[in-house]
């Protein structure tokens, strides 16, 4: 899986949250992207086993429900593998890729 700088952004944001869910808008807070490029980077993770997903009831009336995320454990263990790459490749200017 290749992981653009944006990735690496919403991998660390989840990263640091340890497995705590966290709502779509929270993260794009965190790392500054727009719903637009943030969702389809959740929804990659997803299919490739590192998140998962829930959805929350809102305790307002008339407001739809919320959609969490969180990484699993193998998705935990491959974050921590694609930082570490990701910065080892930062440093050399290289593309990023996870092994």
């Amino acid at each position: 899986m290749r992981l653009s700088s944006q990735t690496v952004a919403v991998v660390q944001a989840l990263k640091g949250n340890g497995r705590t869910w966290s709502y779509g808008y929270d993260l794009s807070k965190v790392t500054g992207l727009k719903s637009g490029t943030l969702y389809p980077i959740l929804a990659r993770l997803y299919d490739e086993g590192w998140l998962e997903t829930k959805w929350e009831q809102s305790a307002e009336p008339g407001r739809p429900p919320r959609h969490l995320y969180r990484l699993t454990a193998v998705g935990s263990l491959a974050a921590s593998r694609a930082l570490n790459t990701a910065a080892t490749n930062t440093r050399g200017q290289r593309p990023v890729y996870e092994t």
